[in-house]
């Protein structure tokens, strides 16, 4: 619909025009158990208007508009309603709109999702905007700058759980006539924004707790806390522990932040068929039910778990209670949140050693976006709401905080918290723009942030940091210096605080550090004078500590020390940063990927930290899969298969890296023998002592077996029958679509492509299996269809769902020159397609042509 993009200048305009007084939305819920596919939205808005007789309009996608009134004066929805937006003429100073309208529930997980639990038939709701959905579900002025408090009424089957932001307002009051439901009211919200206001329904699984805290002046915090998730994953649901962490986090952040928690209750529900990870609603936070574990995982899982409660409840702050003013400044609470959740992790929780996943995986994140054609700055520069859609990307995350990690660096710890605190307080329920926390910066620091920002939030690309050394006769260093690089698209040379670390080998074989200097590095070239006439080092680390955002590079002596010596590391923070620069060197082309490969097969049994471990097991799939020459892939995954099952078999029993090479084990199995092995741990006549084959487990098992063509669609109806769970039936359509069948392959791409009947979660689930690395050739015929229906889909489904399949469908495993000349010709070809589109098919084209030149590089070697 031609309104439904927003464009910048429009919000703006509108922004300068209007301020809006408060909310009351009333929904009707009922309808979501019978047969019905929308439900009654009443929406009443109070605003003012600063020039009284102009014009302006207000944001809603629905299905019909029943009636609209503005300031007692009945308008003609078919006049005024365009299908997204409400034109509003003749505005007073003060207004009052109503609109009555019947929105639909979505499948799609954008606006107000519908869930169904085959399990039981139980309905479950639950709304998910950012950022510009809410208008799926009532009226209102779509955009982060026009805040203001929210008051929601919600009739729904009196059996349920409903939450929203605000606390409920006394007793469920009984609905005339319907003695099956109940009308809930909830007490208005602080000023906030309309992508964070939140609808919960549904007889969910509730666990509640109470947080207390005296606060500095001597009064009593009293926080709510409620965890929910669905009926059928309460047996699995470990609240104690998903409540724990959020005390901590927010003693962490009473502590440091000094402002209140200031949303009242603070509730946590895990919904099924989500998106994203999560998303920071005040008062009504909501995560992926993946997060609830149905069996055993890993110690990392349960890190990246706390980190995602970590990373919401900081935007309770830097998001909720100071917003920014448009998507170009999202970074202002997404690279704040993402640093906090690690800052809080490390600090607060049992999981010390968060920075060694921040710099293992989330920095794997943004180099890898930050190296894409459609690089942007961390502030970027954002026309629409489709620019917006696609800017919750790796710069935005995790590059952001990595930035934020060096301005901590930079700054001092205690400058940067001290600058966050009077934010807040300036700026607390407003927005704001990068200058506004720039100007708490340099309060707070005798730094330049005008020079530092430019440098790293307004300019785009990854710098490499290199050492360069020169000994005397006696074999000390004469001269020690970090050589910088830029690409050439992007050419800034930033400045960097580091650390330099000098590692040699103790008399017990281990690599330990020695020396270390920190200090400022910038321009091309800068001399580490400190560690002149150290002796001579057999590994210098370039950002030891990983004080900034960087592409750590080794020098000879430095790089034959790892390819010997790599697992002798004893830190494991520096251990993570040598794997995550090798595999930097890997994606590159600097390193042939067979050496990777070797090096994963010599030195991961060493690496002690679980998610390094998964991570190196992902990179190893990935060179593999992609980088990996094509004359010796099938030789490289036997051996690689090979050393998994080896380290399975050594690995302690019962232990999260058992769980882990099982795992990866499985991934790999293609030999008779290896499927012949999984077969007999699924049926109970193999045995691998202390693994414990779960339905989880059973289910990657199967994967691989179904991939292989040695389970048919009989043993998958078998499983769904063991495990009928919403879980189960998204494994159970993954494994389908995996099979090694044309007709298989034609029905999955159909089901996907040219039907929108599949929910969010089920399309996903369908994408995963159809692209099967070992099915190359059946796959191949897909290739071309895939640009013919691209255009089409973007402009018939919704965004969230087109950019599933637009990603997921690309056609990366024929990763020959051919398909990327398949991939130039669309792009020059299709010159009018919506820009967000031809940023996906760029951004695929780039990591085909990446892997062409991996390949070509291992092929050399």
């Amino acid at each position: 619909m031609p309104g439904e993009n927003l464009t910048r200048e429009e919000a703006r305009l509108r922004a300068r025009l209007l301020s809006v007084d408060a909310y009351d939305v009333a929904l009707d819920l009922r309808s979501a158990v019978g047969a019905g596919d929308t439900f009654r939205s009443v929406t009443a808005i109070r605003f003012r208007c600063a020039e009284p007789g102009v014009g302006s309009f207000a944001d809603l996608v629905a299905p019909s508009v029943s009636s609209v009134t503005l300031n007692g004066r009945e308008l003609d929805p078919q006049t005024v309603y365009d299908g997204s937006r409400i034109a509003l003429d003749g505005l007073a100073a003060e207004n009052v709109l109503v609109v009555e309208a019947h929105c639909a529930y979505s499948r799609t997980g954008e606006g107000l999702h519908r869930f169904v639990d085959p399990e039981d038939g139980e309905v479950y709701l639950y709304t998910h905007y950012e950022p510009a959905d809410c208008r799926r579900v009532f009226a209102n002025f779509e955009q982060p700058d026009l805040k203001a408090p929210f008051a929601f009424s919600v009739t729904a089957p009196a059996g349920w759980t409903v939450i929203s932001n605000g606390e409920q307002d006394g007793e469920a009051e009984p609905v005339p006539g319907d003695d099956t439901a109940t009308t809930r009211r909830f007490v208005p919200t602080k000023p906030i924004a309309t992508y964070i206001t939140a609808v919960v329904a549904g007889p969910y699984h509730v666990v509640r707790d109470h947080y207390s805290r005296k606060l500095p002046d001597g009064t009593a915090l009293e926080i709510p806390l409620s965890a929910l998730c669905r009926k059928g994953l309460a047996r699995h649901f470990d609240a104690d522990e998903i409540l724990t962490v959020t005390k901590q986090g927010l003693d962490f952040f009473h502590d440091h932040f000094d402002f209140p928690y200031p949303f009242g209750k603070y509730d946590q529900s895990f919904v099924p068929e989500y998106n994203i990870g999560a998303m920071e609603n005040p008062g009504c936070v909501t995560f992926r039910e993946e997060y609830v574990f149905r069996g055993r995982t890993t110690r990392s899982s349960y890190e990246r778990r706390a980190n995602t409660i970590l990373h919401e409840m900081a935007h309770m702050w830097f998001g909720d209670l100071v917003t920014m003013e448009w998507w170009d400044d999202l970074w202002l609470k997404e690279s704040f949140a993402d640093f906090m959740g690690s800052f809080s992790l490390v600090e607060a929780t049992r999981f010390t050693n968060g920075w060694v996943t921040f710099a293992n995986q989330r920095k794997a994140w943004a180099y890898r976006a930050d190296q894409l054609p459609s690089t942007h700055p961390v502030t970027a520069d954002i026309h629409d709401l489709e620019d917006a859609k696609l800017n919750f990307d790796g710069i935005t995350y995790a590059k952001g905080a990595s930035v934020l990690k060096q301005l901590v660096a930079y700054v001092g710890q205690d400058a940067f918290l001290e600058g966050a605190r009077r934010y807040f307080k300036r700026h607390a329920y407003g927005n704001t723009r990068l200058s506004d926390l720039l100007a708490v910066l340099e309060e707070v620091s005798d730094r330049d942030m005008t020079a530092w920002s430019r440098s790293w939030l307004q300019t785009a690309g990854v710098n490499s940091l290199t050492p360069q050394a020169t000994y005397g006769a006696d074999g000390r260093i004469a001269e020690l210096a970090v050589l910088q690089e830029a690409a050439e698209s992007h050419p800034e040379l930033r400045p960097h605080r580091v650390a330099v670390g000098l590692y040699r080998r103790e008399a017990d074989g281990t690599l330990v550090r020695y020396a270390r200097a920190e200090a400022d590095v910038s321009g091309p070239r800068t001399v580490i004078a400190e560690l002149a006439g150290a002796e001579r080092p057999e590994l210098i680390l370039v950002n030891d500590d990983d004080l900034t955002y960087c592409k750590i590079r080794f020098d000879e002596g430095s790089l034959a020390t790892l390819r010997n010596h790599l697992g002798d590391l004893t830190d494991p923070l520096a251990r993570a940063l040598c794997w995550s620069a090798l595999w930097n060197l890997t994606r590159d082309g600097l390193m042939p990927a067979r050496d990777y490969l070797e090096l994963v097969q010599r030195f991961a049994r060493a690496e002690s930290d679980i998610g390094v471990l998964q991570m190196l097991q992902t990179w190893a799939t990935s060179a593999l899969v992609y980088y990996a020459a094509p004359a010796r892939r099938e030789q490289a995954a036997r051996e690689l298969a090979g050393s998994a099952l080896r380290e399975l078999r050594l690995a302690e029993p019962g232990s999260g890296h058992q769980l882990a090479w099982a795992r990866f084990f499985a991934q790999l199995a293609t030999a008779e023998s290896d499927l012949q092995l999984l077969r007999g741990l699924l049926d109970g006549t193999a045995r691998i002592d202390g693994l414990e084959v779960d339905q989880e487990l059973r289910w990657a098992f199967l994967t691989t077996l179904t991939a292989q063509g040695a389970a048919d669609e009989s043993a998958l109806t078998a499983e769904l029958a063991r495990d009928h769970t919403a879980s189960g039936k998204r494994h159970q359509v993954r494994c389908l679509a995996a099979r090694p069948l044309p007709d298989v392959k034609e029905a999955a791409w159909a089901s996907v492509v040219n039907t929108d009947a599949l929910s969010n979660a089920l399309t996903e689930a369908t994408i995963a299996g159809f692209g099967q690395p070992g099915q190359r050739a059946l796959l191949a015929p897909f290739a071309p269809r895939y640009f013919e229906a691209i255009e089409r889909v973007w402009r018939k489904r919704s965004i969230e769902t087109a950019m599933a399949i637009v990603r997921g469908l690309f056609p990366a495993l024929q990763d020959d020159p051919r398909t990327l000349e398949a991939t130039d010709a669309w792009l020059r070809d299709h010159p009018d397609a919506a820009p967000a589109l031809r940023r996906l098919v760029a951004e695929a084209r780039d990591d085909l042509s990446r892997a062409l030149r991996a390949q070509a590089r291992d092929a050399a070697a």
